[in-house]
């Protein structure tokens, strides 16, 4: 069982990002701590099974202040040992912390923060409306290293329109040399309600299969060759420094989502939150949730989600899952191996593993 909890807020929002998130305005943040606890209280309390991860994501969970955050981590901490837990991770805007307030997210148990950084070329960090510089982004991680932190993790992404192949070779080449445990690298995607789509949609950017593979290929080669292991289509990690909670995602775990928007899928019963702060907050003051929505999910629905997950990690599919003409076809065309009884992609693979999912099921 994994927890996740979801954190709107951020300073700006930017033009690539689709998930729920808005600047504070006139949401009192108080409130909406209060909203999270109590949420999490009624919820984690009717679990069969106690989370082993905790996930703060958003949003930009560093941007809560001091007050905020050991507010809710001491609430957190009345319903779960969070020093038992196998990871703790929090999301984090390099522009959002200096040492004292990392020494704080140890102090309250954060044992992995994920840095939002994105790209350390200045020119792609003003496209992707990102308020940190690249000086602070690379000083980041060296105040969370001098604050105790046990493991850091580095978010860039690829593709992004004006970004050449050289700006991705030195922002891979620059994040190697500060010796994270684990770098996750996205290629961009044009997601709708986001700024970036309406750019695509009008023709102003334009997408190209050949730069994504290319940019992928790059970032294979030079982290592996820099000791990371790639482990998931997108993520790559030091020994011993996969991300557990991801992991519990990929491999299919039961999860439970607090905050507006978040998702939970617990006894194969999918319920997603509102999307919406204010009444989030609301709801949850008079019902003790803020359920909107409910969905059993059914056996072949589970399949085809454990093949889209599953497909994108180095452990592979069970072979049981798929058909045997799919994975003729894939082997035919050196997308992807048999090893004992799983599928796995190969390298030549993993860039399109999301239509060979979609093929497959």
């Amino acid at each position: 069982m994994l927890l996740y909890v979801h954190i709107p807020f951020c300073h700006r929002v930017c033009p690539y990002c689709s998930f729920y998130k808005h600047t504070p305005g006139d949401t009192p943040i108080g409130a909406f701590v209060d909203a999270l606890l109590e949420e999490a209280q009624v919820r984690i309390a009717a679990l069969e099974e106690k989370p082993r991860t905790l996930y703060l994501g958003g949003g930009t969970p560093s941007m809560l202040s001091p007050t905020h955050l050991r507010k809710l981590f001491g609430g957190l901490g009345e319903l779960l040992d969070l020093s038992s837990l196998d990871e703790v991770t929090l999301e984090a805007n390099p522009a959002t912390f200096d040492v004292e307030k990392a020494r704080l997210f140890r102090e309250l148990g954060v044992t992995r923060v994920s840095l939002g950084i994105q790209s350390f070329t200045p020119h792609v960090l003003e496209k992707l409306g990102r308020e940190h510089s690249a000086e602070e982004a690379a000083a980041s991680v060296g105040i969370l290293r001098e604050a105790g932190m046990p493991a850091v993790n580095i978010d860039l992404m690829f593709a992004i329109p004006g970004q050449s192949e050289a700006d991705w070779r030195s922002t891979l080449e620059t994040a190697i040399a500060l010796k994270p445990d684990h770098i996750s690298a996205y290629n961009l995607t044009y997601e709708e309600d986001t700024a970036f789509f309406e750019s695509l949609r009008r023709g102003e950017v334009s997408e190209s299969e050949d730069v994504n593979a290319r940019f992928f290929l790059l970032a294979d080669e030079m982290l592996r060759a820099a000791g990371f292991e790639h482990y998931e289509t997108s993520n790559y990690a030091r020994p011993g420094h996969r991300s557990s909670h991801n992991r519990g995602y990929w491999r299919g775990e039961d999860y439970l989502g607090l905050g507006p928007s978040a998702v939970s899928t617990v006894n194969a019963v999918r319920v997603k939150n509102v999307a919406d702060t204010a009444a989030y907050v609301q709801m949850v003051s008079s019902l003790g949730n803020a359920v909107t929505d409910s969905e059993a999910l059914d056996a072949e629905q589970r399949r085809i989600e454990r093949i889209a997950l599953m497909l994108r990690t180095d452990e592979g599919v069970p072979l049981a899952l798929v058909d045997e003409r799919g994975i003729a076809r894939l082997q035919e065309h050196g997308l992807a191996e048999v090893r004992g009884e799983q599928l796995v992609l190969t390298l030549a693979g993993s860039p399109l593993v999301d239509p060979i999912a979609a093929e497959l099921v």
